[in-house]
């Protein structure tokens, strides 16, 4: 399947490690010029860079951060001037919450650990992509993914926040889709599953992965190349008309 993505060039938020480091390394596969956000390891942000075809000027990496209104316009910016435009966008950058002491229940979360949970994961995304879809408008097409998380869906001890965050991501998307879809914009939600990412394998147990494997109907947990797959497609000229939609990426779960 051609997925006219040679020549398109998009910016990947968060592509240092994990799912959107796999969906950088997709769309160059693909021919796409990618542009990489990094928080800050700019070291691996630039060695993948360099790995997609730095010195081709096929990739670049650029700073960001979901909290800071001139890094999202800055990020956008850089693109635009470096290739002329800005095709895809896809918003895989998070911001997690802090990690709750046993104990501490819902209620005795203070404001200044969850507010920022919410404002950065749902605000930053929504910020950036208003920056994104500004470009894509002048020219009638555009592809924009945006990655939630499985806590959105089938929820997670002390991920009250970050389900809220994420959640209201597939709220945006759907009517986000009526007022850009007759300019040639598709918007969609990609909520991985639990995947082995290389945080998942290092800070999650293996009996609970065990657990969480067996009760999967594939039989085993996504990898990041599995959400990349999905994510290439939905920001591909080869979706036609999928938009407003959430995809899940779970193996069945």
């Amino acid at each position: 399947m051609d997925l006219g993505l040679s020549g398109k060039t998009v910016l990947v938020t968060g592509a240092t490690r994990g799912i959107g480091r796999e969906v950088a390394r997709a769309y160059a596969t693909e021919g796409a010029r990618v542009a990489l956000t990094y928080h800050t390891d700019r070291s691996a942000a630039e060695a993948i860079a360099d790995e997609l075809g730095a010195a081709r000027d096929q990739a670049f990496a650029v700073p960001y951060s979901l909290d800071d209104p001139a890094a999202a316009a800055q990020a956008t910016a850089a693109v635009v001037q470096r290739w002329g435009a800005l095709d895809i966008l896809v918003a895989n950058a998070v911001r997690r919450p802090p990690r709750r002491d046993a104990g501490v229940r819902f209620e005795d979360v203070d404001d200044e650990q969850w507010l920022p949970v919410v404002h950065d994961n749902l605000g930053g995304t929504i910020r950036l992509t208003r920056l994104a879809v500004a470009e894509m408008r002048c020219r009638t097409w555009g592809r924009i993914v945006l990655l939630s998380s499985h806590n959105a869906l089938g929820g997670g001890s002390g991920q009250e926040f970050l389900g809220a965050a994420k959640a209201a991501l597939h709220g945006f998307a759907r009517s986000l889709a009526w007022d850009v879809g007759k300019d040639g914009i598709l918007v969609n939600v990609v909520c991985p599953g639990l995947t082995t990412t290389a945080d998942v394998l290092s800070r999650l147990p293996a009996p609970v992965r065990e657990r969480e494997t067996a009760g999967t109907p594939t039989g085993r947990l996504s990898a990041p190349e599995d959400v990349a797959r999905t994510v290439l497609f939905l920001g591909s000229a080869a979706n036609g008309n999928t938009t407003g939609e959430t995809v899940t990426v779970s193996g069945g779960r």
